[in-house]
């Protein structure tokens, strides 16, 4: 199972295929498990998904699970992995640690930078018009992570999917339940109060902004705002997907990346 020790956590990765550098980074409570159907682009590109600390395979560290932490874990495994001019893909808070990143460190390591179903900013706020819940859900969704878990997991999985099989319903429950409460507790608030709008027109990389449309975990409005804030972006629609368009309509998302790649990234 290859690892790599950063800021003291033990972080899974996979890594194959050779060319262009793509790394995948998955939602909050998921893990690099759901860019299976990415493993294909191997063919042309070298494919890395990576587990944040606390999800899937890597470390399940007591401390460090905030945005800003996974920013700097991800700066230390590119450094460590020798990797600069990359692609790469952020899915939902995977997003959010890419503009944490870009906060933090600029976009000298990118070559290009993918979105995926994310908006800048979850949490309701006055003058923004693309919260998903306020305070009080976010609170009620805390309380879920410690007395049912499995509520939790199942709430969430309930929202993301437009019609996919019983078998990839459980592989998310199975991912979701892997992270212990306490993680899911820290992560999911602070990736919830975090606020990027600042941060999105930064990116100054060609930049691919991917919506599920049938979308009932976000809003719309939220990932357009991001394809209109940021400099060099283009929006692509996915007609059948809600929040996993790699998942969900796997073989066109794959198409949709690689194309991007090879124009704008290559």
């Amino acid at each position: 199972m290859p690892t790599e020790s950063v800021n003291g956590a033990e972080l899974y990765y996979e890594s194959g295929g050779d060319g262009v550098s793509v790394v995948f980074l998955h939602g909050v409570l998921m893990s690099s498990r759901f860019f299976n159907e990415q493993e294909s682009l191997s063919d042309e590109y070298q494919v890395i998904p990576l587990d944040f600390r606390g999800h899937g395979r890597s470390e399940k560290t007591e401390t460090g699970h905030t945005l800003p932490q996974y920013a700097r874990d991800l700066e230390a495994f590119l450094d460590t992995q020798d990797l600069s001019d990359v692609v790469l893909v952020g899915w939902s808070m995977g997003s959010l640690v890419a503009w944490e990143y870009v906060r933090q460190f600029g976009t000298d390591r990118f070559r290009g930078f993918v979105s995926v179903e994310q908006q800048p900013l979850d949490l309701e706020q006055e003058g923004y018009e693309h919260g998903v819940f306020g305070f009080d859900e976010l609170h009620g969704l805390m309380e879920l992570a410690q007395t049912n878990p499995h509520e939790l997991a199942w709430s969430f999985i309930e929202e993301m999917l437009v019609d996919e099989p019983d078998s990839v319903e459980q592989t998310l429950f199975d991912e979701i339940t892997r992270v212990p409460p306490p993680i899911t507790s820290a992560i999911l608030f602070d990736q919830s109060v975090r606020d990027y709008r600042g941060v999105v027109p930064d990116v100054d990389v060609p930049t691919l902004v991917c919506l599920g449309e049938d979308e009932t975990m976000l809003e719309n409005g939220g990932v357009e705002y991001i394809a209109d804030k940021t400099v060099d972006a283009e929006l692509e629609r996915f007609t059948n997907s809600g929040h996993c368009p790699f998942l969900e309509e796997p073989e066109r998302f794959n198409q949709v990346l690689s194309s991007f790649i090879a124009a704008r990234c290559e």
